[in-house]
């Protein structure tokens, strides 16, 4: 089922949720001060979350509860993301290993620290020291979207396609620094949801538990893009970051959403 709230002329589409998630009408909501933005949220009773909107100083907004199987695999997509990288863990290692492998098939891989590592767009010799900001999870993005979308992922990394900049971004760092923009755009770790695109995505959490990883491989491609169109340099990726974190976020509250891989950037994988 799905419902839309409107206002005014305008409208915010409501992702259809399935049948054991429950919808209401916020009752909560009321005209606000001016400096309020989007996703004020408010704690109704356990698991049960009210999100609201303002469109033109007037606040709408659903609520519903948080299925079982979402919050399963939200507690586990958080632990995820709470695994720091340890270089001394052999199953760290063997990730690691792994990525190399994925990256540059029958090229052997002299070690873990290596100046090798520099071709794939670390800062230096070990890997290790840029995982600090995003943690594990930033290298389990990285394989994933290597193993899942190896063409894009190659065309990625050797800057195929377009009219590249003299000084472009490090393919790695840059992943890391995508998956820590999700982190931050999806809201994950928060006790109380405060903005609709986390509900939104764990709609599709439950759909799929790989969501949060597709969604970085299409926030990659969507970057690369974003960087293209400006014909952006080094010292602009942080602007890129932030335009492409907007499309994203435009994307996922499209009404026909309903899953990462309805969105429209989704078909530039490969």
């Amino acid at each position: 089922m799905s419902s839309v709230v409107r206002n005014q002329g305008s409208s915010v589409a409501i992702r259809s949720l399935s049948p054991s998630s429950s919808i209401n009408r916020c009752s909560h909501a009321s005209a606000s001060s001016d400096g309020a933005t989007c996703g004020r949220p408010a704690w109704i009773g356990k698991r049960l979350t009210c999100v609201c909107f303002k469109r033109k100083g007037v606040y709408e907004g659903i609520c519903f509860n948080i299925t079982p199987k979402q919050e399963e695999r939200l507690n586990r997509l958080r632990h995820r993301m709470k695994v720091y990288f340890d270089g001394s863990r052999p199953d760290h290692q063997e990730a690691l290993r792994a990525l190399w492998s994925a990256t540059y098939p029958g090229k052997e891989l002299h070690g873990l620290i290596s100046d090798q590592w520099k071709e794939m767009g670390w800062q230096g010799r070990d890997p290790s020291t840029d995982f600090r900001g995003a943690g594990f999870i930033s290298l389990e993005n990285l394989l994933f979207f290597a193993k899942t979308f190896s063409t894009s992922f190659q065309c990625l990394l050797k800057k195929q396609g377009g009219n590249r900049s003299a000084w472009e971004y490090p393919f790695a760092v840059a992943g890391v620094n995508i998956t820590f923009m999700i982190m931050q755009m999806l809201d994950l770790d928060a006790l109380k949801p405060r903005t609709f695109i986390r509900s939104v995505f764990l709609q599709m959490l439950s759909e799929n538990e790989w969501a949060f990883d597709l969604l970085y491989c299409v926030a990659f491609v969507v970057m690369d893009k974003q960087w293209l169109e400006k014909n952006a340099t080094y010292m602009e990726f942080n602007e890129v970051l932030k335009s492409t974190r907007t499309q994203l976020e435009r994307e996922l509250l499209m009404d026909d959403v309903l899953r990462i891989e309805d969105m429209p950037s989704y078909t530039l994988l490969c």
